[in-house]
């Protein structure tokens, strides 16, 4: 069986469990931050979402400073921070702090999205029109940590000031062409499909400025996997999140994940929502998982994969992630 040619890292969103509180979700994201370091994963990730029931991690930054503080090798991040909720300064002064303590190891990730429903806006301060300032904001906080952001002069964003965080940026809307013209990172997940995702990624390669952050463009492809002893297993892995997805578009709430054989007879709406959300996810054994992410990477030319999925079984998870380290030369999984 062949290895797996790019690094490997790990997206995590501290999903919930039916019966389990928001507290044990942390503490089994950190859990797994640890267990990802032990079997050589790159990068662990965290995500920012508010006011969904079914995920915790609501305070990237909070939670990666704890996971920083539990591993000591592999690289911590966001995948990512969601910008128009913040103020560039603060973003700019918690990564610092956390690069201050933690050099060489802290990413940052930085998106455009916005809280979903009206509701979650106003109590964050934010409406839609702020996800179009986005570019303006990526800006001023690249600037603090250079010392030479124009939007308010004389102002200084320490600790991050002369520091060195890796900087990427989630390709939503015109995030491709943002992250090249900055020389910045690009991380895309193909949900739109491949060929989309490839064309975007061709124009990023093309149209990328070199900075001192990134000299070279670096492509993150992100995916669903699910790696199983059978096929029908590991699909069955990807059932509850992507059920709790079905639940939100037609309910308006991200559940709790729940156990498979828990999960209620789809409508036919249902059902068809369900097909579309594992479209494009990959799932099967190890040897079909490595032909499926080969062929993503020869693709794409993807120079980093970007693994995420949650299931209702966490030991059931970790056996996933430990099979599909296994596809992967411990120097792909570390990078070069």
């Amino acid at each position: 069986m062949d290895t797996l040619p790019v690094p490997v890292s790990v997206l995590d969103r501290s999903s919930t469990r039916t019966g389990q509180d928001t507290s044990a979700a942390l503490r089994d994201t950190v859990r797994f931050a640890r267990q990802a370091e032990e079997l050589g994963y790159h990068r662990f990730w965290v995500s920012e979402h508010h006011s969904v029931p079914g995920v915790a991690g609501s305070a990237p930054t909070v939670l990666t400073a704890a996971i920083a503080a539990a591993t000591s090798q592999i690289r911590v991040g966001t995948g990512g921070v969601m910008l128009p909720n913040h103020q560039p300064i603060v973003v700019a002064e918690q990564f610092g702090t956390l690069e201050a303590l933690h050099p060489g190891r802290i990413d940052m990730g930085l998106g455009r999205s916005v809280g979903f429903t009206g509701a979650v806006r106003g109590a964050l301060g934010h409406g839609k029109d702020d996800a179009d300032r986005f570019g303006e904001q990526v800006r001023e906080l690249l600037g603090y940590f250079t010392g030479d952001q124009q939007t308010h002069p004389g102002v200084h964003g320490f600790p991050a000031e002369g520091l060195r965080v890796p900087a990427f940026v989630l390709a939503t809307g015109a995030g491709a062409d943002l992250a090249a013209d900055l020389g910045l990172a690009l991380v895309i997940a193909p949900v739109a499909g491949i060929d989309t995702a490839t064309r975007r990624i061709a124009a990023y390669r093309e149209r990328f400025r070199p900075s001192e952050l990134w000299p070279c463009p670096y492509v993150v492809v992100s995916s669903a996997v699910a790696v199983a002893d059978t096929a029908e297993r590991a699909r069955e892995l990807l059932l509850p999140e992507a059920w709790s997805m079905v639940h939100s578009r037609t309910r308006g709430v991200f559940p709790p994940l729940s156990s498979p054989a828990e999960l209620p007879t789809p409508s036919g709406r249902e059902a068809h929502l369900l097909e579309r959300s594992l479209r494009g996810q990959i799932h099967g054994t190890e040897e079909q998982v490595a032909g499926e992410l080969a062929e993503l990477v020869e693709r794409t030319g993807a120079d980093e994969l970007l693994i995420t999925m949650s299931t209702f079984d966490r030991d059931a998870m970790l056996d996933s992630y430990t099979r599909l380290a296994g596809l992967a030369r411990p120097r792909a999984l570390r990078g070069a």
